[in-house]
Parts: C-alpha cells; sequence; structure tokens
C-alpha cells in the first residue's frame, strides 16, 4: 500500500460502498449484541442470540431488527471510510522510501485511524444504540405489569423516561434518530451527542491498533511474490479473521461504551458516571464475565463487515468509480 499513490476519493468509496453493504448484512446480529450488553442479572429477557432474534421478529417484525439501521446506513459510509481512509494515509507517510512498515509503524497508522474516526463513530453509536435498545426495555417493562389497553402519554420519550425511578410505564414509542438528537442538542448540547466519546477512544483505537497490522500480516501470507497482491478469497479471510479477533479482545471496552451511552434504562437497572464508576459497578454486580457479553455476535458483526472492506479495496470499486467520473480531478 504504501508503495502506491493514494487516491483518496477511491478509499472513501471503497470504505463506504463496503460499510453500507456490510451493515446490511450483519445489522440483525449488532441489534442483538447491543440488547445481550445492556441485560442485567435477574433481569434478562433474551436468553441466547438465537432466542433475542427470534423474540425480536415476534414482538416487532421482520424490520425489527433493523431499528437504528438507518442511522447506521446514513453514518456507516463517511466511518469506514474515514477509518480506513486514514490508515493508508498513515501508512503511506510511515513508509520510508518505499520499504514495508514494521509492526510498530503498523500500530501507530492503526491508532491515528481510531482516532480520527470516532468524529463520526461516537455520535453514530449513540443514535443507534437508544434506537436498538428500545424492544428489549418494552419488553422488560411487559413483564412484571398488565399494559391496560389505554395509550399513556409521555411528555419526553427521549430522555424524561421514569425508568430510574423504578416506576415501570407502557411500552415506549416510537421515536426516530433525528428526534433524539434534536432533544440532546437542545438539552446538552453538542456534547450530548458526543456522550461515551473515552468509552468509544478506548474501544477504537486499540481495535484499529490490533486490526490493521494483523491483518497486514496475514495478507502478506497469502502473496505468491512480493510484487503480487494477495487472491481475492484469502483479502477476504485476513479481513474476516482480523477483524473478530480485534472485536473479541476489545469487547470489555465496547460493553462499558454502550451502558454509558445507554440514556434510557429498565426498573431498577444502574446509572454510571464515567468509565471508571461504570467498570467497577459491573464488576462488583455482576463479575468479569460481564464483559464478554455480545463477544460472539460482535464477532459476527465485525468479520463480515471487514472482509467486505478488503475485498472492496481488492476488487478496487472506487477506483472503477473515480477514474470513470469527474472526481478523478481530485486524485490527479
Amino acid at each position: 500500500m504504501s508503495q502506491q499513490q493514494i487516491s483518496l476519493p477511491a478509499k472513501l468509496i471503497n470504505g463506504g460502498i463496503a460499510g453500507i453493504v456490510g451493515v446490511t448484512c450483519v445489522f440483525p446480529i449488532d441489534l442483538v449484541k447491543t440488547r445481550l450488553q445492556n441485560q442485567r442479572p435477574g433481569q434478562q429477557v433474551y436468553k441466547s442470540m438465537m432466542d433475542c432474534l427470534v423474540k425480536t421478529v415476534r414482538s416487532e417484525g421482520y424490520f425489527g431488527m433493523y431499528r437504528g439501521a438507518a442511522v447506521n446506513l446514513t453514518l456507516v459510509t463517511p466511518e469506514k471510510a474515514i477509518k480506513l481512509a486514514a490508515n493508508d494515509f498513515f501508512r503511506h507517510h510511515l513508509a520510508k522510501h518505499g520499504k514495508g512498515l514494521n509492526v510498530f509503524k503498523e500500530m501507530l497508522a492503526g491508532c491515528a485511524a481510531g482516532m480520527c474516526q470516532v468524529i463520526v463513530t461516537t455520535p453514530m453509536e449513540m443514535l443507534k444504540i437508544q434506537l436498538q435498545d428500545a424492544g428489549r426495555l418494552a419488553a422488560q417493562q411487559q413483564k412484571p405489569v398488565i399494559v391496560s389497553s389505554t395509550k399513556l402519554v409521555v411528555t419526553n420519550p427521549v430522555l424524561s423516561r421514569s425508568y430510574n425511578s423504578g416506576m415501570v410505564v407502557s411500552a415506549p414509542r416510537a421515536v426516530s434518530a433525528t428526534q433524539i438528537a434534536k432533544e440532546l442538542l437542545q438539552t446538552h448540547g453538542i456534547k450530548g451527542l458526543y456522550r461515551g466519546l473515552g468509552a468509544t477512544l478506548m474501544r477504537d483505537v486499540p481495535f484499529s491498533i490490533v486490526y490493521f497490522p494483523l491483518f497486514a500480516n496475514l495478507n502478506h501470507l497469502g502473496k505468491t511474490s512480493p510484487e503480487e497482491s494477495s487472491p481475492f478469497y484469502w483479502a477476504f479471510l485476513s479481513g474476516c479473521v482480523a477483524g473478530s479477533t480485534a472485536a473479541v479482545a476489545v469487547n470489555p471496552c465496547d460493553v462499558v461504551k454502550t451502558r454509558l451511552q445507554s440514556l434510557n434504562k429498565g426498573s431498577n437497572e444502574e446509572t454510571y458516571n464515567g468509565v471508571v464508576d461504570c467498570v467497577s459497578k459491573i464488576l462488583r454486580k455482576e463479575g468479569p464475565s460481564a464483559f464478554l457479553k455480545g463477544a460472539g455476535c460482535r464477532a459476527l458483526v465485525i468479520a463480515p463487515l471487514f472482509g467486505i472492506a478488503q475485498v472492496m479495496y481488492f476488487v478496487g470499486v472506487g477506483e472503477y468509480i473515480v477514474d470513470n467520473s469527474p472526481l478523478h480531478l481530485l486524485s490527479a
């Protein structure tokens, strides 16, 4: 990669297409991951990944599995594009005289890419989690009480529900990402969308440090000669293995991030005042195993996402679009 002139528009297009295709394929598993991570002991609505998928389809329909997908599909293009393009950019500038990078420089490039992507990742995750977790909260509320046939009116459906007071109310009405974003901006300003930024950095920077060097070295093993690229299938498998490995490695940080970014809580669920408070309360009340909640789901989500991303790079979809459109002027 360091030996080639980087075409930034092509890299952005490759990352964007890969993100859209990947999210469309694996979003239901990502929804399951969020709901499993937010469950507390004694209040489990779902027993496993399959149980969560089945119950979601039964109670919310097929499209219930895609709650929050619109946010991801809108923002995953810049998010994945920034991540992949930034890594290429930093690898290109860290390489000296066309030589390959050592592991330390590969990790440094990954670290820089992870820090760049949180500009988009944090608000995207913030909005997505509220929408994904709404079904779990509704199911949890319906378990202990019989909901009357008359609808209860909630004056502030986003931030002012009575979950933290221990009062159980009827299932929350559906809200959109736009409504949530507007409410956050009105009440907390721009920092409301960046709640959990520290935890997002804790997750995404180590992920990139693990993923990019691991992928580069695995992909290198598939090359028959230094001048040739690895086969199509090898790039896909390298992306899958590196992605799933990095995803499981940083899953504890993902659990903390999910808990901190969940605005609405079920009855008797803990609230947290920052990363340290969240980690200590989870350890004390749920034990170390709680940090692995949703790890399998996360691996299943990330593996194809990054496998598809690397295939897009291999095929050169972005390069083709740039070469056959006015965008080639930008990369000239």
